[in-house]
């Protein structure tokens, strides 16, 4: 009812012929429960209908992956490309929809996973029953052979839930039509069965064998023709994926993540020119092979290493084969960054549906030229920096004005911090382990004048880091202080006072191993903080220890405070403080 606006629109709903009684049959539908899901339901465009029928395949209580869910709508040929080709957009949107009507429910959020969402037993049960026979949930444990048998034919979309002692049911095999198989279990036997099951089951369009424990996916996986959404995430102890899975010309999602055991893709992936997302990170795939460049049109690469010599350099794709993915979005992590070879050609600032990238050069010594190459689109939204050796940050940082997160670690050579006060939108800043000696007016990105002093002027007009909420300090084992900087007015009797804001948005700050510094900046200590953790600072533990610190006044008005071996929080409604 939320999206009805006039009094005609409410009372069409309160007159539909739905609520009559001949209309459904109360027994089936207990006692009219599900009237109110039907009204719903049929004021949803009928392309959003299917979506939502498909999630009558997952078991009750199933946590479901809103990008996954999607890539398996996609693979059944429900949405549709925009003039963009963006597929993923129109599923995004569709699924936006059903959450705001109440179809879903229990949004979490997994750090690596995305989205994660249920649906209410009463919306799943009135999802099966609006599919009749098309979806089915088998869980061995509770359903016997002879059920499974009877209702199988004519099913299109299929979870089974299988215990380690059971056998895998054959009766499958009659499901010639299914389009989408989800098998949950950890039996290793399951990797004996799945021969067969791909000689028979040609149809199908989804398959999902996440967390099994089978050792390889089979050659008859070429079979699979229609194939086009193959998830095997944490299978822990699969090794090896066949050639044959290059021939499957139709696959639009293949997803490895945490396949620890996996060490290689098959060499010939660039034969999967459909490709739309290639998930790795977290496995022990040890390179991209060489002809990813021909997959033009892939959405999502998660991770891509640069192999630096050995045996696997003359079969490693190189940075110069991502030119031409200007469709990568999402999260790109790149390891192993070594020499300049191919850098600037790899053309990241092109990609611009990129919002997370992650630099990670281990330990190279000579690689200010790589970075400087490595310009990712203004609109990116996360960088991390790792390892990386040079003396300076890259300049195209400061031209990151839609960046929020900025994770800045083992960078141990850089001594000076480029402005980044001035990043509009920054909301949390780590700092790990650089050569830094001081956080001042050059890192608030507060211009000084040639005597050193603060120019008004430049101050009436800066606020720095204005949306930021999270400070974290780790191992700056060389900063001594600040530069004494705080909040101010400027301005006579004739002219407009205009105040200095720092941090004005900052809630928490941890500052650890920091052992030479004396002080906590005045524009932090000015900072409405409400969590303030401070490690392995023998200076500012004794500077700012309660009662016996000559500056506790300073720092006793944050409600959370945190030092090395004491925690004292302030319970703002009864007035009492706790130690």
């Amino acid at each position: 009812m939320q999206s009805k606006r006039t009094r005609e629109e409410w009372e069409r709903v309160l007159s539909s012929e739905l609520w009559g009684p001949d209309e459904v049959d109360r027994d089936q539908v207990e006692r009219g429960i599900f009237i109110p899901l039907l009204l719903s339901y049929y004021d949803l465009p009928s392309v959003v209908r299917r979506c939502f029928l498909y999630c009558a395949m997952f078991p009750n209580d199933f946590e479901m992956v809103k990008d996954e869910l999607v890539k398996m709508w996609i693979a059944q040929g429900y949405l549709k490309e925009t003039s963009g080709g963006d597929m993923e957009l129109v599923g995004e949107q569709y699924f936006q929809v059903l959450a705001a009507c109440s179809f879903f429910r229990d949004f979490e959020t997994d750090k690596f996973e995305g989205k994660k969402f249920k649906m209410h037993d009463i919306v799943h049960d009135f999802a099966q029953y609006m599919t009749k026979n098309e979806c089915l949930t088998v869980d061995v444990n509770n359903l016997g052979e002879a059920t499974v048998e009877t209702s199988i034919e004519t099913v299109r979309h299929l979870s089974m839930m299988l215990s380690e002692e059971s056998s895998f049911p054959v009766s499958i095999h009659k499901a010639k039509g299914l389009r989408s198989l989800l098998i949950d279990t950890r039996d290793p036997s399951l990797g004996a069965a799945l021969p067969d099951l791909f000689k028979q089951l040609t149809s199908i369009r989804s398959l999902n064998l996440s967390r099994s424990s089978t050792e390889e996916i089979p050659n008859e996986i070429g079979k699979l023709i229609h194939l086009r959404h193959l998830n095997l995430a944490s299978c822990m102890v699969l090794e090896s994926l066949p050639e044959t899975m290059c021939d499957l010309c139709n696959l639009q999602s293949l997803d490895v993540t945490r396949c620890r055991s996996l060490k290689q893709l098959p060499k010939a992936i660039g034969k999967l020119i459909k490709l739309r997302h290639l998930q790795i990170y977290g496995s022990g795939v040890a390179f991209i092979p060489k002809g990813i460049e021909r997959i033009t049109c892939l959405r999502t690469l998660d991770w891509f290493t640069v192999c630096g010599g050995g045996e696997n350099e003359s079969k490693a794709a190189n940075l110069r084969e991502l030119k031409n993915l200007n469709h990568i979005g999402g999260s790109l992590k790149i390891w192993n960054l070594q020499d300049a070879s191919g850098a600037a050609e790899a053309q990241l600032k092109n990609k611009k549906r990129l919002l997370c990238l992650e630099l990670n050069f281990y330990y190279n010594q000579e690689n200010g030229i790589v970075i400087e190459a490595l310009q990712p689109p203004s609109g990116l939204e996360y960088l991390t920096i790792c390892w990386y050796r040079g003396l300076e940050l890259p300049n195209w940082m400061m031209t990151l004005t839609s960046l929020q997160v900025l994770t800045l670690r083992y960078c141990e050579n850089v001594e000076v911090l480029p402005p980044l006060g001035r990043l509009p939108n920054l909301e949390s800043l780590e700092l790990r382990s650089l050569k830094v000696r001081r956080l001042d007016a050059g890192f608030l990105g507060i211009e000084k004048d040639e005597n050193g002093s603060i120019n008004d002027g430049d101050i009436a007009r800066v606020t720095a880091f204005p949306k930021l909420k999270k400070l974290e300090i780790w191992n700056l084992k060389e900063v001594e202080e600040g530069d004494g900087i705080e909040r101010r007015s400027v301005g006579g009797e004739d002219a407009t006072t205009t105040s200095i804001s720092i941090m004005p948005q900052l809630r928490q700050s941890t500052i650890r191993n920091c052992p030479l510094l004396r002080e906590l900046p005045d524009y932090v200590l000015a900072a409405p903080l409400q969590e303030l953790h401070i490690r392995s600072c023998p200076n500012l533990r004794k500077r700012y220890e309660e009662e016996m610190g000559e500056d506790w006044q300073k720092i006793s008005h944050i409600p959370n405070i945190c030092f090395d071996d004491w925690v004292r929080k302030v319970e703002c409604l009864s007035g009492k403080r706790t130690l």
